[in-house]
């Protein structure tokens, strides 16, 4: 062998979620029922009258590469949508469109980070947030949140971690994986932190329109609106609100020239996002917004649902996320304990174990910065997770 590999490749880890959910199919594949609670998407088609805008593209041979930084009718629909919707304006030249919001969270963190910046990662955090920032060659900056308070960000800890070296923080809130919403004093706290230190603000919106118990405030409408002047970068999906997580269109807003910065980069690795899935995302946010209605109140009878039960297994303690569509219940009563002959020393064994006991498959915490915790996603079917849950209890009651 005369070749090595980029010490980048030896930084990173690979995606927890991913890999559980790899591990589902190639069990289903071998013919066992595997019911996953692992999966981070909705389980309903894209609505149709989306795939027939896509349809509608591909006869009109609107099949050629757009504009880099996406077509200009649907960055002017994505303005359209930010000022009704989030009530922020902005204008096409603002607007990126990539190929999906996790290319938009990439491309901030390759613009924005460097070698020898840190970067705020509050946990538990989506797997890929640490990662984004090494493949930027920075160093990700692990702080507390407050599970008793909503997941919200512990400031002290914060202050503890503090270096002149830090240069942005990336918030997620609807939370992927503990569902929380941060409330808006939290975020404008951070936000006048950001501002004093001159930290660059990437916000993860991809859940805004999964928000069950109140109403969703944008990151950027809290900084414009107490007048606090941060930086920030909203990043936003199609993916989750309109059940097209396999179209990969997401899109960033922020100041113009961080958003140059990021087309610039996006030009040299995938240049635009495919023009079909940009014709339907016109669609799905001009269109008839019922179907994101009817798909938010399933998953809120989901939720409730999957939260009783939760709470109802043995020794399993479970808040009630605001948003998303993922439980984070705490199975730390289990580590120590022994299940199939085997000790359950941390959330990947106990994962490992109810998988392998009675085929359900979940996500560890610990891939989330969250030692104890496991993720569940309740997007999925109410009889899925009834028959899911009464599993996981079984492979509860077998562990001594």
């Amino acid at each position: 062998m005369n070749y090595r590999l980029a010490d980048r490749v030896h930084k990173i880890q690979p995606s927890f979620t991913l890999e559980m959910a790899t591990r589902s199919a190639e069990m289903r594949a071998q013919g066992i029922d595997v019911i996953n609670f692992s999966v981070g998407e909705p389980d309903f088609n894209t609505p149709v009258h989306i795939r027939k805008a896509a349809k509608e593209a591909m006869d009109d041979g609107f099949t050629k590469y757009t504009a880099g930084p996406g077509m200009i009718e649907f960055r002017e629909a994505i303005c359209k949508k930010l000022k009704q919707e989030n009530d922020i304006e902005f204008d096409p030249a603002d607007i990126l469109v990539s190929n999906g919001e996790k290319q938009s969270l990439y491309n901030a963190c390759q613009a924005l980070f460097d070698v020898g910046d840190e970067v705020v990662v509050f946990a538990p955090y989506w797997v890929s947030f640490p990662e984004f920032v090494r493949l930027a060659n920075a160093e990700p900056i692990i702080v507390k949140t407050m599970p008793n308070q909503n997941f919200e960000p512990d400031l002290k800890d914060l202050a503890l971690k503090d270096s002149p070296n830090i240069k942005g923080v990336i918030m997620n809130s609807p939370s992927n994986p503990t569902g929380s919403v941060w409330g808006e004093e939290s975020i404008i706290n951070l936000l006048r932190l950001a501002k004093e230190n001159n930290w660059a603000v990437i916000s993860d919106e991809c859940y805004e329109r999964l928000v069950y118990d109140g109403h969703f405030i944008s990151t950027e409408k809290l900084n414009r609106e107490h007048n606090i002047g941060a930086s920030v970068i909203t990043c936003i999906s199609l993916s989750k609100t309109y059940a097209m997580t396999g179209w990969r269109i997401g899109y960033a807003a922020g100041p113009r020239d961080i958003i140059k910065a990021m087309s610039k980069i996006q030009g040299q690795s995938t240049s635009c996002a495919n023009s079909i899935g940009q014709k339907a995302g016109i669609v799905a946010l001009n269109g008839d917004q019922s179907c994101v209605i009817e798909m938010k109140n399933a998953f809120l009878k989901r939720r409730n649902l999957m939260i009783e039960l939760l709470n109802d297994l043995p020794s399993i303690k479970c808040a009630m996320p605001g948003g998303a569509f993922y439980a984070f219940p705490d199975f730390s009563a289990y580590i120590g304990r022994v299940g199939n002959d085997e000790l359950l020393k941390d959330t990947f064994n106990i994962s490992e174990y109810i998988l392998d006991c009675t085929q359900v498959a979940t996500v560890p915490g610990d891939g989330f910065g969250a030692p104890g915790h496991i993720r569940f996603s309740y997007a999925t079917s109410t009889e899925i997770i009834k028959k899911g849950l009464a599993r996981v209890r079984k492979a509860l009651n077998r562990i001594i």
